[in-house]
Order: structure tokens, then C-alpha cells, then sequence
């Protein structure tokens, strides 16, 4: 293996070597403590922009199942990893770790103490850094620390083919999804319910959505800065959808534009939460659930609104997870889960449930009269 050089905009070094795509990679780095399910990471497009670092050690040793996948592509920019696995064990792998990185062009570094930087980024929150194949320079570093991510969710927004099962396609629960970047597990969780699932990009307007006449909308995850100013138009026609008055349902960035809809802000946290056990609590019940989540940004639930009632919340750090605002209701974390725990995928039964509350007449007009 060729050696390869990571730098973080800190200055600190670590040296290593090289697989997958022989390119440099910037990127802001971001850590996932997911002991499986690596092939769902490298496929979620909410990793645009980012480099990952896994803190398990040992990654790619079930090879490479393309039914597993998320998306089509691989988002991220490039892949740390402690040891990749090169000879598979899996009946279902189509090849190993490494040729998919060279396939999809994204380079990887191994062999660096993975522990190390995971507790840097702890420390000091996170980090940018550059990958590279001969020792860095202050240039380097100073390169990494400009680096800076903008309009993510062009990139990976996309219409998408749609797909559905018998029982979805003479449903009458047609779904708008929003795709702003979305796993295919979302879907996959809806035509499981019979729902017939129709996507559109971040930039749909608010009659392009209507005009498939909807009986609700689903606000994928996906990269960046909720309050990056290149979502304003996708949390302009959130607000107005909102004020038809048909139920939406948000999952992870698509909780957050959906807050900042309705008058919430964000803020960046210090290294965010990603991986498949993280837990939550409900503040109606007092149940607590094990989550998978990726997301490095939350709702600032301290700005006063009165109609607006906590739903989940972080049980290690007290962030908020979820919110309901009554016919609509939204969470940051992944209720499908896909390459992690299940426990709330009760979720998606509610927002059927929710839908059933709404008069969906085949000549009426917008907006839906509440019954």
C-alpha cells in the first residue's frame, strides 16, 4: 500500500497508507460509531462533503452487497478506517471494500490510530482535513481550514425513480417525497405500507407537489446546514405546504427545515451524533428507544413557541430529537434504520395514522379540511 497523509486544519498530522481511489480529499471529518452497516454509510448521501472516520476497527469484512445500498452512489469524500478488510466472507459480496472505493473514485487511508483522532474530535469539535500522498505542508493546512461546504443539497437532491408494490400502486396514499437526499430505506418503509411514493427535488414549488394531489409530505435527511441560505426556496414551500394543512413528516435535515419552517433555528453542534445506538427518550411516555442518527446540526428548541410541545429528546446530551406540531411531526433521528435498530418504526404508522384525520376529496380544492 502507498503511504498516505491526513492533516487536520489544527495542524496535527498522522500518517498511514492508502487504499481505494489513489486522490486528495478535503472534507470536514466526521466520526460514526456503527459497528455495522458500513455499506448504508458509504451509500447516504447526508455524508456529502464529509470525510468518515469508523471507530470500529475492522470494516468491509461481509464485502460489498449492492442491494444494501442506499443510493446509487457514494456521497462522502473519503473513507478512514483502522483495518479494511480484503478478503470478504459473505455469499452475497460482489467485491471487496477496496475496489468499490476505486470504483466510485473515493479515496481511503487506513492504518492511522482511528482512536486518536476520534478523541481529537471529541476535544476540540469538529474538524476539516485534507488527505494526501506526500507529507503536508502549512499550505496544506491552512487549505483544510478554509475548506467550507455550500448549496450540499443541490448535489445529492434528486426526483428519483419511485418504486412500488402491488398493494401501493392502486393505493390512495400518495406521498410526496421531498428528496433533498434521501435513503432509500424512506421509501422502502412507506411502499411497505402500501403508500405510492412520488418524489421531488429541493426545489419543487408548492403546485408542482400539489398537483399530484398528495395526502402528505415527507421531508428527507440529506447534507449541510439546514440554515444554509441555499434551502431558503425548499423552507419557503415547507411553510406554505404547512399552511394547506396537509401532514408532513420530517426525518433528520427534513426535521430541521421543517423547525426552521416554523419559526425554530439551528445550530451546529461540537461533533454532532452519528452511529446506530444512540438513545432517545419520548417526554409524553418516558419510553426510551435506540436510534441510529447522522446529523451534526439541531433545533434550538429554547426560541418560545407555544404551540409547539417536545416529542423526543437526547438521553446522553438532552438535544432535541423529535417535535410535534399536531397534525404534523418531525425527528432527527432515522425511524428506518436501515443497517440499525428498528425500534421506531412505529413512526411511519403515525403519519398514516395522521393522515387519515384529513378530508381528502378528489374534486376539492387545497387546502384539505380538517375533519
Amino acid at each position: 500500500m502507498k503511504t498516505a497523509y491526513l492533516i487536520l486544519e489544527n495542524g496535527i498530522t498522522f500518517k498511514g497508507k492508502a487504499f481505494g481511489a489513489e486522490q486528495e480529499a478535503l472534507g470536514e471529518i466526521v466520526f460514526t460509531t456503527a459497528m455495522t452497516g458500513y455499506l448504508e454509510t458509504l451509500t447516504d448521501p447526508s455524508y456529502y462533503g464529509q470525510i468518515v472516520l469508523q471507530t470500529f476497527p475492522l470494516i468491509g469484512n461481509y464485502g460489498v452487497i449492492p442491494e444494501d445500498f442506499e443510493s446509487k452512489r457514494i456521497s462522502l469524500f473519503a473513507y478512514i478506517v483502522k483495518y479494511p478488510c480484503d478478503q470478504p466472507s459473505n455469499f452475497r459480496s460482489k467485491e471487496s471494500l477496496d475496489e468499490l472505493l476505486k470504483r466510485h473514485k473515493i479515496p481511503g487511508l487506513c492504518g492511522i490510530d482511528t482512536r486518536k483522532l476520534t478523541k481529537i474530535i471529541r476535544t476540540h469539535g469538529v474538524l476539516n482535513g485534507k488527505i494526501m500522498y506526500i507529507e503536508p505542508t502549512e499550505r496544506d493546512r491552512e487549505e483544510a481550514a478554509m475548506y467550507k461546504l455550500s448549496g450540499p443539497v443541490k448535489q445529492v437532491s434528486r426526483p428519483g425513480e419511485g418504486q412500488c408494490n402491488e398493494l401501493a400502486a392502486n393505493s390512495l396514499k400518495k406521498i410526496a417525497l421531498i428528496n433533498c437526499g434521501a435513503k432509500g430505506g424512506i421509501e422502502d418503509a412507506l411502499v411497505k405500507r402500501a403508500c405510492k411514493v412520488m418524489h421531488y427535488t429541493h426545489e419543487a414549488s408548492v403546485s408542482e407537489i400539489l398537483s399530484s394531489r398528495p395526502a402528505g409530505v415527507l421531508l428527507s435527511n440529506g447534507p449541510g446546514d439546514p440554515s444554509d441560505p441555499a434551502n431558503r426556496q425548499t423552507i419557503e414551500t415547507i411553510r406554505e405546504l404547512d399552511k394547506k394543512g396537509i401532514p408532513i413528516m420530517g426525518i433528520c435535515l427534513g426535521h430541521q427545515l421543517l423547525a426552521l419552517a416554523k419559526g425554530f433555528s439551528t445550530r451546529k453542534m461540537k461533533f454532532g451524533h452519528r452511529g446506530a445506538n444512540q438513545a432517545v427518550k419520548d417526554t409524553t411516555t418516558g419510553r426510551v428507544y435506540i436510534t441510529s442518527q447522522n446529523h451534526g446540526y439541531e433545533v434550538d428548541v429554547n426560541t418560545e413557541n407555544e404551540c409547539i410541545k417536545g416529542m423526543f429528546i437526547n438521553v446522553n446530551d438532552g438535544t432535541n430529537e423529535g417535535l410535534d406540531y399536531g397534525l404534523s411531526f418531525s425527528v432527527q433521528f432515522h425511524p428506518e434504520a436501515q443497517g440499525g435498530p428498528l425500534d421506531t418504526s412505529f413512526l411511519f404508522d403515525r403519519f398514516l395514522e395522521r393522515l387519515e384525520k384529513i378530508d381528502v376529496s378528489i374534486n376539492g380544492d387545497y387546502p384539505y379540511a380538517l375533519r
